[in-house]
């Protein structure tokens, strides 16, 4: 089934890199680097040129912290959103958001996509997407409010609370008149699970991809990785990588990241051994 991210479209057979662009002074990865906004201007244009065919522009750190409201969030994206359309046409923008206020404002000025990491906290987003023909990101959280962290919470079988939220998710989009092509699902490592119940989820990443939609991980740097290997934020690149390279092998098509090159190729190794992808060149043994 052919991706279609508003005004982009993407074959069945295309992997994408959704590179993290955060305008935000307390990102847990960047330490807002890119909190400035020509530093994330910068940003943009270093992953556009190392070939990332997404980014994620987001105005609120995930983790608990001070308050945003939606005013201060928009102050942080909207116009950023459409300087970016305005330098980079071919680029997908995809803003990351629960709010439909904030997902309104930023399409106006461009967005092609609508990341909502909170599950549907607004029920509202969906009728947004379907206005402006918008893709939507579908994910699953467990129920939990925004920007809190989970705390002791159980699921009889992690993938099927997974599955059974993305789809309804999914379901609700369809039927707020979001174009079936343009609804992605995630199963959002790290949000409203621990770190057994996101390791569960990447070893069955696959039961994912069996329903139909194209699946989208954000895995970058996350706790889970982190609780793994006892790595803090700055040195979990290579356990980022394993677990990338499972939810590849699964067929994974949205990779949510801060190191494009070093994903991008995991994942075409990974895609390749699974032949969905033909080597760049094969002269070994031939020649």
């Amino acid at each position: 089934m052919t991706l279609r991210l508003r005004r982009h479209a993407f074959s069945d057979d295309q992997t994408l890199m959704m590179a993290i662009v955060n305008r935000t002074p307390d990102s847990f990865f960047d330490r807002g680097a890119t909190w400035a906004e020509d530093a994330a201007f910068d940003r943009v244009r270093l992953v556009a040129e190392q070939g990332a065919e997404i980014v994620d522009i987001g105005g609120i750190k995930a983790a608990p912290g001070v308050e945003i409201g939606a005013e201060e969030e928009k102050s942080r994206v909207v116009d950023f959103v459409a300087r970016v359309r305005a330098e980079y046409p071919d680029l997908v923008i995809s803003v990351d958001t629960w709010r439909a206020e904030v997902g309104a404002a930023v399409c106006e000025a461009g967005a092609d996509v609508l990341n909502d990491a909170w599950g549907g906290a607004d029920p509202e987003l969906v009728d947004v997407a379907a206005q402006y023909g918008a893709a939507i990101v579908c994910t699953h959280t467990g129920g939990v409010t925004p920007r809190t962290r989970p705390y002791r919470i159980e699921y009889d079988d992690v993938m099927r609370a997974v599955l059974d939220d993305t789809l309804g998710y999914a379901q609700r989009a369809m039927d707020a008149g979001v174009a079936r092509e343009s609804i992605v699902i995630d199963p959002a490592h790290d949000f409203g699970k621990n770190t057994f119940h996101s390791l569960e989820i990447t070893r069955r990443l696959g039961e994912m991809v069996e329903t139909g939609w194209p699946v989208l991980v954000s895995l970058s740097n996350k706790d889970f990785v982190g609780e793994t290997l006892d790595r803090p934020v700055g040195e979990r690149l290579l356990g980022t990588l394993a677990a990338t390279s499972i939810c590849a092998f699964a067929g994974a098509r949205i990779y949510r990241v801060h190191q494009v090159e070093e994903t991008r190729q995991t994942v075409d190794m990974a895609w390749t051994i699974a032949s969905r992808r033909r080597p760049a060149y094969a002269i070994r043994g031939i020649q």
